[in-house]
């Protein structure tokens, strides 16, 4: 863990910054600074003398959503942000894992730190406490419609820092009741519109985002390595990628993506394979392929931080000014259209690397590898099998894949007395997005491992000594540390599930 602690006040965070606190990476610490508390205080006292006025405040003095026009007595008011969370407590589906819960504690503790939800400091210590200790709300993955925000996800979180419901504790599910006790942590009782601040707001689809974000992030860069890897093995045309080539159509992704492989491959040596020109579109094409999710990446990241970066739940509280506005800003479409966008660029790439593996398998357009990519030698070969079934079930993954591509954000559903009558479905979108990305890794694992089989047949089948890159051989000595050369036919899984683990943990520096 980074010594550097992020300090968390009304200022700007990052998607990194956000990952790095939901995979312990980096702490974080709520400012207590006296201007930071005075500007939260000041939303909690304005709400409070509203309340001496009997002023009519939604979600505080009224029911929610489409009952809004149900009017609470104020003795019932204190009630009101309890029954918010009960409710909603109908969540399905599978859970969120515990990093995810911890980004989702982030993104919420970004919003309500702007200053505009009407929320106590308390609250927010509450929140920054959850993190620090390591307690993370057990949240469902089903159940929202991204407007009115997250509402039925977030109130397990507003239900956690009342100690109800279940929370990760030390690698345990746990009743947070019983985890609170034993961390001398007082469960707090929720103000008006507390209960709201936290729950009418994105931050579960933003939360996802993020993550999904910095996957895709190194996925694109795996997916530079393979073609590396897969060109070489193929004794394919490194002059696919020539800076001149790339500089008369000046897509920075595009630029930068082939700019990678030249990195591992020398464009300057004379062909190997003269015969061809032009190799297939997967090798040729692979930097306009990556190229574009690397030019989706940027346009996803302003969409991404400003949603983090928001308020963003409903009414808008304006201390300053001593107005209380209602608005839409739980609507999740920025998150949507991102999640949407980024996986219909990453199940491209495992499109990608399926072909790729489809030119290293077939002796009709591998130049010369063995059938599969067998290591096997002399009469063991009649008998072995290579790649052969991986390639099945890297087929079976992308198709998948591409099957999760559907947009969400087009499927909205009118709800709630068609109050809530037109919808964001950001969260499927986010939720889709991880599945995709899920199924590219293993995709990109698959391959990995397949290509440097290739890259290493390539190299003994030469006469010639043809000398590796310095890329290329530390690449290849990184999947050897995971999984051997396949000569006789095993069982796969455990190098697969290895291999996929280095990826998600991005075990290893790329690219600069």
């Amino acid at each position: 863990m980074s010594d550097k602690i992020i300090k968390v006040d009304n200022s700007s965070l990052t998607i990194e910054q956000v990952c790095a606190v939901a995979k312990r990476k980096q702490k974080l610490s709520l400012s207590s600074d006296d201007s930071f508390r005075s500007m939260i205080e000041k939303g909690a006292e304005f709400l409070d003398k509203l309340l001496e006025k009997d002023g009519a405040i939604y979600g505080v003095t009224t029911g929610y959503g489409d009952s809004c026009t149900v009017k609470v007595p104020i003795d019932l008011v204190n009630e009101l942000p309890i029954h918010l969370y009960t409710f909603h407590g109908c969540g399905l589906g599978d859970f969120f894992d515990e990093e995810t819960g911890r980004a989702v504690l982030m993104t919420r503790l970004a919003s309500l730190t702007k200053g505009f939800s009407g929320v106590s400091y308390n609250l927010l210590q509450q929140l920054a406490l959850m993190i620090e200790k390591g307690i993370t709300p057990v949240i469902p993955q089903e159940g929202s419609v991204g407007a009115s925000g997250d509402l039925t996800p977030l109130s397990y979180v507003a239900a956690s820092l009342c100690g109800k419901r279940k929370v990760y504790y030390k690698g345990d599910e746990c009743d947070t009741a019983d985890v609170f006790s034993k961390e001398g942590i007082e469960p707090i009782q929720l103000r008006p519109k507390e209960a709201l601040a936290i729950m009418n707001g994105t931050a579960v689809m933003t939360a996802v985002a993020c993550l999904a974000f910095e996957r895709a992030e190194y996925l694109s860069k795996i997916a530079a390595k393979i073609t590396s890897l897969a060109t070489f093995a193929i004794n394919g045309n490194a002059h696919h990628f020539d800076e001149i080539l790339f500089d008369v159509k000046p897509h920075p992704g595009q630029q930068r993506a082939a700019s990678w492989v030249r990195e591992d491959i020398h464009t300057g040596e004379p062909l190997r394979n003269p015969d061809r020109l032009q190799n297939r579109y997967s090798i040729r094409c692979a930097p306009h392929i990556i190229g574009v999710l690397e030019d989706t990446l940027p346009w996803c990241r302003s969409m991404i931080e400003n949603e983090l970066n928001s308020s963003n739940d409903n009414p808008i509280i304006d201390a300053e000014g001593e107005h209380v506005m209602h608005g839409g800003h739980f609507y999740g479409g920025h998150i949507a259209m991102a999640m949407d966008s980024l996986k219909v660029a990453v199940a491209n790439i495992a499109d990608l690397m399926d072909r790729q593996m489809a030119l290293l398998m077939d002796t009709k357009f591998n130049n010369g590898l063995p059938p599969n990519l067998s290591g096997a030698k002399g009469e063991r070969a009649a008998i072995n099998h290579g790649f052969k079934a991986v390639q099945i079930g890297v087929s079976s993954w992308t198709a998948e894949a591409l099957k999760q591509t559907m947009p969400a954000s087009v499927f909205s559903r009118s709800t709630e007395c068609h109050n809530q009558d037109k919808v964001s479905m950001g969260t499927i979108a986010a939720r889709d997005c991880i599945r995709v990305l899920e199924l590219t890794e293993q995709v990109a694992a698959a391959v990995l491992m397949a290509a440097s089989q290739g890259v290493e047949i390539r190299h003994d089948l030469h006469d010639e000594e043809i000398e590796l890159s310095e890329n290329i051989q530390q690449m290849l000595a990184q999947v050897r540390e995971i999984s051997a050369c396949v000569e006789e036919d095993r069982e796969l899984d455990t190098d697969l599930r290895n291999m996929i683990g280095a990826i998600r943990q991005q075990s290893w520096n790329l690219y600069e």
